[in-house]
């Protein structure tokens, strides 16, 4: 089991400890705070793009694919009026050199991303991939 310890420093401010690290939150202006780091939100949607993109990085890397020019994008909206999220959409963008058969799989090693596994089933998901232009 992994411990985090969270601390509260001031204003709207929050610090989680654990292993070896210190992740800093912070609110938005508009949400009372002094915006000197991201909302915890934020950094939830950040780890899902995070996570999906170690998973892209690592199905290349195993194939001996360049990730050259590499990106990957990450949306998010909402159920209107609500705070919920209605649908996710990941876009990894590649050079024009990536194979093409290996689109679905690269987008099904993606899916398998551990956060991404974890979002309520109610929430669609989009992910694909999208060639580079020159």
């Amino acid at each position: 089991m992994k411990n985090f310890e969270v601390i509260f420093p001031e204003n709207k401010k929050i610090d989680v400890k654990f292993n070896n690290f210190l992740v800093k939150t912070d609110q938005s202006k508009k949400n009372d705070g002094d915006e000197t780091a991201p909302e915890p939100f934020d950094l939830f949607l950040s780890s899902l793009g995070a996570c999906a993109g170690i998973y892209a990085k690592s199905f290349c890397d195993a194939r001996k694919l360049s990730c050259r020019g590499m990106k990957l994008f990450l949306s998010a909206s909402f159920k209107k009026g609500k705070k919920q999220m209605d649908c996710i959409e990941i876009n990894l963008h590649v050079d024009k050199i990536f194979p093409e058969k290996y689109i679905k799989p690269i987008i099904k090693a993606m899916n398998g991303c551990a956060v991404k596994n974890q979002l309520h089933p109610d929430i669609n998901t989009q992910t694909q991939v999208v060639y580079l232009e020159d």
